[in-house]
């Protein structure tokens, strides 16, 4: 009895550690189970998921509150009194849900004027989407980054807007940020051959450089 019982418990120990091993990811990259890197933004071309905060932070930023905070801590915030105009994106991130709508989308917050003004004057934004479907599990988070025009533009993109936002937002997190006590230290590594670069299939027929930023942020 004893035989058996030590046997099903290292049996337990290494299913539970094949498990955190397979959960041990900085991502899954969609298009190997038939996803995408650029969302649907329903005008017949998508957005590059052009920033990526690795499953390997810590866990707390990859939660939903943890997220915004982050944000908030790189100068981000939620849209401008809570209102949302036009229809949300959605993105397929191979990860066997399918194509799922857009978890927030956040605006860049001017230190007077907030996301108002961002929705003013334009500025940098994104959208989140997460990767935790049944079969490609990371926890990871796809941002797709980009700058836009003011509002007499309709929010349109300026020109190079999608490397200029993710670069814009990776310029603001890396190192050691903070927000509501909490403190953040974050580390860039840029990734080739996720995105193609070029213009084909992207929204508003703006070219990219192809490259994907992987952000892993670790609370202090």
């Amino acid at each position: 009895m004893v035989r058996i019982a030590l046997a099903s418990f290292l049996f337990a120990q290494a299913a539970l550690g094949a498990v955190l091993q397979k959960r041990a990811v900085a991502y899954y990259n969609p298009t190997a189970a038939g996803g995408s890197m650029l969302d649907n933004a329903g005008s017949g071309g998508g957005e590059p998921l052009n920033v990526i905060i690795s499953g390997l932070s810590s866990p707390a930023v990859l939660t939903d509150s943890g997220a915004l905070n982050f944000a908030e801590a790189i100068g981000f915030d939620t849209e401008c009194l809570g209102v949302h105009l036009g229809d949300p994106q959605s993105a397929n991130l191979g990860d066997g849900n399918g194509w799922v709508n857009q978890t927030v989308e956040l605006r860049e917050s001017y230190p007077v004027g907030g996301t108002c003004l961002e929705s003013l004057i334009g500025g940098n934004h994104f959208r989140i989407y997460r990767q935790n479907g049944p079969t490609a599990n990371s926890g990871a988070l796809f941002l797709a980054v980009s700058k836009e025009e003011d509002e007499s533009e309709n929010h349109n993109i300026v020109a190079d807007g999608y490397d200029i936002g993710r670069n814009d937002l990776v310029s603001n997190a890396v190192g050691t940020t903070s927000h509501n006590g909490v403190t953040y230290h974050t580390v860039a590594q840029n990734i080739s051959g996720l995105l193609a670069a070029g213009a084909d299939g992207v929204n508003h027929g703006i070219a990219t450089d192809g490259i994907v930023t992987l952000l892993t942020v670790t609370i202090a």
